[in-house]
């Protein structure tokens, strides 16, 4: 009996890790690959009718999903950005708050240039996706102005239905392009920007309000936190459905199906040379150049965190493991480590801000777009926004993706594209965000030591317990949403 209650505790530490979703992932891949290319040789020519049976789990998964984004992308912004308080110290908050944001805003960026620079989709576009793609003839000045319009939505509800979009008429080519007639549409999608942008200044508001905005707060943290759990079920669902999209999309590409694995594979080591940049040149310059101390040195005290990220996808899960690293191994003052890796956990997602763009990207260069600048510009804001707050629950980058593509008008299932090696890829912007992480708590640590001085010492149990008062019902329920 002793036998059988350890098995079933360490089945219980295995599924609740993620390890088993990331198990079935891999093995669901490779299922519909196999049967993509076994189909493939019983029959040629796959009408669209037969396709569409193929991918139906796979879309009612993605319908799913895209059901639940507003209310997630939404609550969990509010929730996170209405829980952050400063009032330990307004500096050492600013300073993490400062390095999070910015370093997250050059990932983003720095992910827009790497996915223009290498291109990692061109070889896969086909003719005819365009229009799928829902592609615009409007010029770079109507895009930007298209971004200004759905970051002020005339109605919220209305901004979970609908985007407004500039359409030119090139019915007539004689005519010079600034005469000719266009109309402001409102088209079927989500305004994500709209509703990004109202949730952080909600999350402001709310936080500013102290005790009177705590109720508004609280049912923001509960629907946050019902969210990720229906969602956490839904993902469950992902191995399943990640295999007939696969064997859908196999079954429907032209004969010369190699391309479609090279840029995969492309796109793969795009991702995974901008976070090697990202991880092992930018973060430790920006720690050298403002501490002056050995990054090198940091990075093999935390290698312990890093490599709990890599396994668990969770920077949630990891945080334990990040605080004593960072106290016990880099002697990081613990009323610092205590209140900024919290904050980092839930503002700092340097991987994922920098993955985003890059997906989107690759996808529309899959589909055969190419991307204006407005619609650049609303990757690099939606991949920064999303990622504050995302959910520490696996597989979330492909939630948040499916958010970046709506905003600039791309279809859901083209996600397809990615998720093969998405599971893989999670595990490394897990590693990078944890490294942002500890990184930033240095840093901080390094520039707050006058501040430090004048808070008492026997407060930094309070400092813990009030981290613990903001935090750790938040990413408990993250923790364990794993099941």
């Amino acid at each position: 009996m002793a036998i059988i209650g350890i098995s079933i505790e360490k089945w219980k530490k295995f599924r609740d890790s993620g390890s088993l979703l990331t198990l079935m992932t891999v093995i669901c891949v490779a299922i519909g690959i196999g049967l993509g290319f076994g189909l493939r040789a019983v029959k040629d020519d796959w009408t669209p009718r037969e396709v569409t049976y193929l991918k139906f789990p796979g879309e009612m998964f993605l319908r799913t999903l895209s059901a639940l984004i507003v209310l997630l992308i939404v609550s969990s912004l509010v929730d996170a950005i209405g829980s952050l308080d400063l009032s330990l110290s307004k500096k050492i908050g600013t300073r993490a708050l400062v390095y999070y944001l910015t370093t997250t805003a050059i990932a983003a960026i720095f992910g827009i240039i790497l996915g223009i620079t290498i291109q990692p989709g061109n070889q896969t576009a086909r003719e005819g996706n365009s229009d799928y793609c829902m592609s615009t003839n409007s010029s770079t000045v109507d895009t930007l102005l298209d971004l200004v319009r759905n970051i002020f939505p005339n109605n919220l509800v209305g901004a979970a239905m609908e985007v407004s979009e500039t359409t030119v008429d090139n019915s007539d080519s004689t005519i010079p392009f600034d005469e000719r007639k266009l109309e402001i549409l409102t088209k079927r999608g989500t305004n994500m920007m709209g509703l990004v942008v109202f949730s952080i200044v909600l999350g402001i508001t709310i936080g500013s309000m102290k005790s009177a905005g705590k109720p508004l707060l609280d049912f923001f943290k509960s629907l946050s936190e019902a969210s990720l759990l229906i969602t956490s079920k839904v993902v469950s669902f992902s191995p399943v459905a990640i295999c007939f999209l696969v064997v859908g999309e196999l079954v429907a590409q032209p004969q010369n199906i190699g391309s479609v694995f090279l840029n995969i594979a492309w796109y793969f080591a795009t991702v995974l040379l901008g976070l090697l940049i990202h991880g092992l040149i930018f973060l430790p310059l920006i720690f050298f150049l403002l501490t002056r101390s050995s990054p090198i040195k940091f990075f093999v005290n935390m290698f312990q965190a890093i490599a709990t990220a890599f396994g668990t996808a969770s920077s949630s899960a990891t945080l334990p493991v990040t605080m004593a690293c960072l106290e016990q191994n880099n002697k990081v003052d613990q009323r610092v480590s205590r209140f900024v890796i919290p904050i980092g956990a839930t503002v700092n997602m340097n991987g994922t801000a920098l993955y985003l763009p890059v997906g989107a990207i690759y996808i529309a260069q899959v589909c055969g777009l190419e991307l204006s600048i407005g619609q650049l510009i609303s990757i690099s804001l939606i991949s920064i926004a999303t990622s504050i707050g995302a959910a520490g629950i696996p597989q979330v980058g492909m939630v948040i993706m499916i958010t970046v593509l709506s905003s600039i008008g791309l279809p859901a299932d083209l996600i397809f594209y990615i998720l093969p090696i998405d599971w893989l890829l999670e595990r490394f912007r897990t590693a990078v965000n944890v490294l942002g992480d500890a990184y930033g708590a240095g840093i901080v640590a390094h520039m707050s030591k006058s501040d430090l001085e004048k808070i008492p010492l026997d407060n930094s149990s309070n400092d813990s317990d009030h981290t613990s008062e903001t935090f750790p019902k938040e990413f408990g329920s993250k923790v364990n949403l794993f099941v």
